[in-house]
């Protein structure tokens, strides 16, 4: 399967990415920015293929994750980081970094294909949600609405699940303790504002993902903000079938969520 036929591929301030282009280029046109998960679709053209976002008339910006795609070191390395230090080595890695190239890729991608200064939203799967969050609190874009899914929300009781499942114990640090407080988006709920935020988790994924997504929701709304929670029915973490690396069929659960984002987004951009 390849990508929709208006689909750019290119690389900009060296972060590999999707862009396809709104119904009507205009300079006024809404920007989303959305990011993978490291589950399958774990690449920036699988999640352009899984979640396209079809039939909203915006800019959609898939960048790829750092050590994920192309700049992925292998299966191999990725997984040894994991059980080495999954703190330090991988997850607050990998969202650090993608938070702190946004701004020279974002003006990259729009000095090369005209995109213009409309509002932006931000949109992320796990590990995709988590840097989208971040880009937020951390001031490094100002969002319009986002769009949560499988969320990773807080580190810590993702770390908890990871050392289960490798058969270890994870040690907290005095360098990986603040990674984890840097990226606890339910602890810095302050710090999103007002921002309108859909969250959509699948029924058979992990309580780490759906727990912290609904007590983000509660402290959105308790703070006066807009947020909702959609549970799917039959639905996993992953939004592809493995390996989640090549642009595939959209799975009937990613279509649903995709119909779910194209609708909030929407009416947060007001457009038809």
């Amino acid at each position: 399967m390849s990508l929709a036929p208006d689909a750019v591929t290119g690389t900009a301030a060296g972060v590999p990415y999707v862009l396809r282009p709104p119904a009507r280029p205009r300079p006024d046109a809404p920007l989303v920015v959305a990011w993978h998960l490291m589950d399958a679709p774990r690449t920036e053209r699988a999640f352009a293929a899984a979640l396209p976002l079809e039939g909203l008339d915006a800019w959609r910006l898939y960048p790829g994750l750092p050590l994920c795609g192309a700049r992925s070191p292998g299966f191999e390395e990725i997984m040894r980081l994991g059980r080495e230090e999954p703190v330090l080595n991988l997850h607050g890695a990998v969202n650090a970094q993608a938070v702190a190239e946004l701004p020279a890729l974002l003006d990259a991608v729009r000095a090369e294909h005209g995109v213009g200064d409309g509002p932006v939203a931000v949109v992320g799967g796990s590990a995709g949600a988590g840097i989208a969050g971040a880009a937020v609190v951390e001031k490094v874009v100002e969002a319009r609405a986002g769009v949560l899914i499988s969320p990773l929300l807080q580190l810590r009781p993702i770390v908890a699940q990871l050392s289960s499942f490798f058969g270890m114990e994870y040690h907290w640090t005095p360098e990986s303790e603040p990674v984890a407080d840097r990226m606890d988006l339910v602890a810095r709920s302050g710090e999103l504002g007002r921002l309108p935020v859909r969250f959509i988790v699948g029924a058979d994924d992990a309580e780490a993902f759906l727990h912290p997504a609904q007590r983000l929701r509660e402290a959105l709304v308790a703070g006066g903000a807009v947020a909702d929670l959609h549970v799917i029915e039959g639905m996993g973490h992953a939004l592809a079938e493995e390996p989640g690396v090549d642009p595939a069929p959209q799975t009937a659960h990613a279509a649903r969520v995709d119909r779910l984002a194209v609708a909030w987004l929407a009416q947060a951009f007001e457009l038809p």
